[in-house]
């Protein structure tokens, strides 16, 4: 039953992009906001610490002929796919995500860490300058 909720909620996420908006800056404020700042410039107050320039997330758009990089900056985020050397300096949230939903079973875990790293996808594409 946990689950079926868990959907249905993820379900009025995705359809209805202002309320994932709202829900993708609460998640990149608590998540990413403190390396890569409030307005996303990559200002936030970890920043100074890395020993890697912080990326500002408002020109994704910008850096890609102007079309925002949807998929990248999902599995990006998730960090899941592909490779990562050591000492990558950005978190894998997948793992993370993944690890604070446990409960909700292996099918409702996945479905609330990609429906909160879409919402933050979808806070990033609504910041692009």
């Amino acid at each position: 039953m946990k689950t079926m909720v868990t959907s249905i909620c993820l379900g009025v996420l995705t359809f209805t992009p202002a309320i994932a908006d709202d829900f993708g800056k609460m998640e990149y404020m608590n998540n990413c906001a403190s390396c890569h700042g409030e307005s996303g410039m990559g200002q936030g107050p970890l920043a100074e610490l890395m020993t890697v320039d912080v990326p500002a997330l408002t020109k994704l758009a910008a850096n890609n002929e102007g079309k925002f990089p949807m998929l990248e900056v999902i599995h990006t985020i998730d960090g899941r796919q592909g490779t990562r050397g050591h000492g990558y300096p950005m978190p894998v949230w997948g793992d993370r995500f993944s690890k604070s939903v446990d409960a909700a079973g292996e099918y409702g875990a996945e479905a609330i860490v990609r429906g909160r790293i879409l919402s933050i996808a979808y806070y990033l594409e609504s910041i692009q300058e």
